[in-house]
């Protein structure tokens, strides 16, 4: 793909800031998580014109703080949810195959049991059932029935005590983050105008007819209209409020369940694959994340604040009580590397419905002409949520709109990948770095890596990592905010890259040398550059202060 069509930055935004103010669109999407990227993908690639506004940055919602896994919803099995599980792992092998396997890898889990005979008949059926719920496709292996010893061989931590041996199968893993980011770069490139920073302030209406959005640009504080045929809401979690102020009455309502993980280091847990653990109210994924881990998560009912919500105490006592009856030395509290917490948006039907057992299926519903509102689904659905969402908004659109075909788009950096990877020994010569700097790079970046390498060839300074501790290199911070849309340090620190939860320090301790690669081409003065990394200060203060509390 060329890069000046998919690159999202400070004068790309401009220029679609121009076009959403004097174009007639087909679609305008509200929401740039994974759902409202999708839609935004899903449509132009139908040859369709299509604005994406986002209030704060791509994937700042839930949509950056998943359990960052593509899988088939092994618990949903229990609730006989078998269309919603096939659906999601033929979603599954599709972006580990050909969609995405830059960013979508497998991961094996071990299932460990605890006792002898019936637990593993019990599980080995459902894995057995969750393998075959694939069809016919499979690029991951089939689960696998292992005894104690192989369970003590494969992960030491495992507390043989209680454990007796265990099944192992395979799921994958993404940055979330990054790849919604590249999913709406691959809108972009096939024509979407995306805009972050950007609030739908209230709804043009010509009679009943919903005919586009008055947007506030937050930046600037100026408000312009948006005109588009149809106008198509993706917010998650802000749904309800939103379809209130928007003076929409919705078939459907939205409740948050809050899920909260910790990140360990990876000394912490001596295992060479990841864990899953059953608990009396949901599951626990124990889950490889480069040099760390990742552990959680929960599932309580939320009712607080959407646009930061964050762990307490009782969160992470949960997390630590459930890992460590099974692992051996336990977890400490003093372990933990980092915290963070997302919202689930669960459409519910019942205001009395437990937020656990409620289902991970999405509704599509058109309470207004002109007006299309989606909610619910798994990150792993995203893309047939983004095809049902058009597929019904296309009959107010045009009788000759196209089939979706999203299936057979890779997401950027994904095109020839699998000979990248076999030639990183000679890219790594090429571009003067380690072959473990380029693996990374190209784990992030894909085919997108031709770019990297521009870069350091007019500046050499940018190979330098920038924190011993993690892999990234400052050429990738210039990269997010030239190519990715990052217009923060936030941006950069939480969804472009990963350290405010990967690093001890969350990264305080590097960001005004990050703050002096973006602020120049961001146009900062002293001052903004002040502002920004206040602003990521204040946010981690207030996430150790609540997990603390």
């Amino acid at each position: 793909m060329a890069t000046d069509k998919s690159a999202l930055n400070f004068e790309q935004r401009n220029a679609s800031i121009q076009s959403l103010r004097e174009e007639q669109f087909d679609v305008l999407v509200i929401g740039g998580g994974i759902t409202g990227c999708g839609i935004a993908l899903d449509a132009a690639s139908r040859g369709l014109r299509v604005g994406l506004i986002e209030a704060q940055d791509l994937a700042s919602g839930t949509s950056s703080r998943s359990s960052k896994l593509i899988h088939g919803g092994l618990r949903y099995l229990e609730q006989y949810d078998f269309r919603l599980v096939r659906e999601a792992l033929h979603e599954r092998e599709l972006m580990v195959t050909t969609q995405a396997p830059h960013l979508v890898k497998p991961v094996p889990f071990l299932y460990p049991l605890t006792k002898k005979v019936r637990e593993r008949t019990y599980v080995g059926a459902g894995l057995a059932l969750y393998d075959a719920l694939r069809g016919f496709n499979r690029a991951l292996p089939n689960h696998k029935h292992m005894s104690k010893k192989t369970i003590h061989e494969i992960a030491p931590s495992l507390n043989l005590d209680i454990v007796t041996g265990g099944i192992q199968y395979f799921d994958a893993q993404v940055d979330d983050a990054r790849h919604t980011m590249m999913v709406a770069r691959t809108a972009a490139y096939h024509g979407a105008h995306i805009v972050t920073n950007t609030k739908c302030e209230e709804l043009l209406k010509a009679g009943e007819r919903v005919i586009g959005a008055l947007v506030r640009d937050q930046l600037t504080g100026e408000q312009f209209e948006v005109k588009a045929k149809v106008t198509v809401m993706a917010a998650g979690v802000w749904s309800d409020p939103l379809h209130k102020k928007l003076g929409i009455t919705p078939g459907f309502h939205v409740r948050m369940s809050k899920g909260v993980h910790i990140v360990l280091p990876k000394s912490a847990i001596n295992s060479n694959s990841g864990i899953i653990l059953k608990t009396p109210v949901s599951v626990l994924f124990i889950i490889p994340w480069g040099e760390e881990w990742i552990i959680g998560t929960t599932d309580t009912e939320y009712e607080g604040d959407q646009i930061e919500p964050l762990a307490d105490k009782s969160d992470i006592d949960y997390i630590l009580a459930q890992v460590n009856k099974v692992l051996v030395p336990k977890i400490l509290e003093s372990d933990i590397l980092g915290v963070f917490a997302g919202l689930r948006p669960l459409v519910s039907r019942s205001e009395t419905s437990a937020t656990a057992e409620l289902s991970r299926e999405h509704i599509v519903d058109h309470p207004a002409s002109g007006f299309v509102s989606i909610a619910g689904g798994k990150y792993t659905t995203y893309r047939i949520m983004a095809m049902d969402a058009i597929n019904l908004a296309a009959a107010e659109i045009s009788e000759n709109v196209p089939s979706s075909c999203t299936k057979e788009i890779p997401i950027l950096g994904a095109f020839g990948f699998p000979a990248l990877l076999n030639r990183s020994q000679q890219i790594a010569d090429d571009m003067e770095l380690s072959n473990e700097t380029v693996l990374h790079l190209l784990n992030r970046y894909g085919s997108e890596i031709a770019v990297i390498a521009e870069l350091l060839k007019v500046d050499p300074s940018l190979k330098e990592i920038v924190t011993p501790e993690l892999p990234y290199i400052r050429a990738e911070f210039l990269y997010a905010v030239t190519h990715e849309g990052a217009l923060s340090i936030s941006d950069v620190m939480c969804r472009r890259t990963r350290i405010s939860f990967e690093k001890r320090d969350r990264g305080l301790s590097v960001v005004h040398s990050i703050a002096e690669i973006i602020g120049p081409y961001l146009l900062w003065t002293l001052e903004d550059q002040q502002s920004s990394i206040k602003g990521y200060a204040e946010l981690i203060s207030r996430e150790i202060a609540s997990s603390s509390s």
